[in-house]
């Protein structure tokens, strides 16, 4: 059983560590709310831009003419999965989520004789796929110093992808990130940007294809979006992945907080029981040395 030193000291640190989580609490959840409503500003955007492109794409059809980025390489042997992730930790189980979806697709795919590459973008992905996929790695993108996630970034990423296909290193890119519904849930997602696959709905692409009439033609106009809406898919992902971020560590540090407390609780009501036990003890063996006399 530990003595009064001890469970005062143990009570100490619980109650500063208690501090701290707090802290990262009200931190998280401030940067909360500006994620939340970058996340949320872009979607009408990207819903809109992707409903404008399936209408594109279905004109275009699977000929011939149509650009690589949309009828792909007509194999889908090598496979690229692009893993997206926070570089900090401390955010419940968001980053490990997001790996696990990405471990079993790399598993599915091997066990179908396909080749594997992982792209990982955040340092914790890196760290939590490099048992199993390590051999896989074929490059890492680095947004630790990055402050506010902004397009430039997302193009970053884009160009890399893009040259890596245009020189044949794969044939199916598939992103990996967790999408913000509130701050107790986020859903890792797994999006596949190359060949492009856009789904919008049938109102939305009939109309864009009704409303707009494109010069020149749909090729041209889709070989100079595709690019752009691989970076435009990108952006989405690091925004709702942020946005996921905060609410998942906002949720984290609310629940180390509460069970620091609830420890604190524990050991005080530990340390009076010991002290109660200390004070009985030397009152009995005052009351023992009195009769003894």
């Amino acid at each position: 059983m530990p003595n009064l030193k001890d469970l005062k000291t143990r009570i100490a640190s619980v109650k500063s560590t208690r501090k701290i989580t707090k802290a990262m609490q009200m931190v998280a959840a401030a940067k909360l709310r500006r994620a939340q409503e970058a996340a949320e500003d872009s979607r009408p955007y990207t819903k809109r831009f992707n409903a404008v492109m399936a209408g594109l794409a279905a004109s275009v059809g699977g000929s011939e003419s149509a650009p690589k980025l949309l009828r792909g390489t007509g194999s889908d042997q090598t496979h690229l999965l692009v893993v997206m992730t926070a570089e900090r930790g401390l955010c419940g189980g968001f980053n490990s989520n997001i790996a696990k979806l990405a471990r079993q697709k790399a598993a599915e795919l091997k066990a179908a004789g396909k080749t594997v590459k992982v792209l990982t973008v955040g340092k914790k992905g890196r760290d939590a796929l490099k048992r199993d996929l390590g051999g896989d790695f074929v490059g890492h993108v680095d947004l630790s110093d990055v402050k506010r996630i902004g397009y430039a970034n997302a193009q970053g990423v884009a160009k890399d992808i893009l040259t890596r296909f245009d020189a044949g290193e794969f044939d199916v890119a598939t992103i990996f990130f967790a999408e913000f519904v509130n701050v107790v849930t986020q859903i890792p997602t797994a999006q596949q940007i190359i060949p492009a696959s856009y789904e919008g709905g049938e109102g939305d692409a009939d109309s864009a294809s009704a409303v707009y009439d494109y010069e020149p033609g749909e090729e041209q106009i889709l070989a100079d979006l595709l690019p752009r809406g691989v970076a435009t898919q990108i952006f989405s992902a690091l925004l709702e992945n942020g946005a996921s971020e905060q609410g998942a560590r906002m949720s984290a540090m609310d629940n180390a907080t509460r069970n620091a407390g609830d420890m604190i609780d524990k050991l005080t009501i530990q340390y009076n029981r010991s002290r109660q036990a200390v004070i009985t003890n030397e009152l009995i063996e005052i009351i023992s040395g009195a009769e003894a006399l």
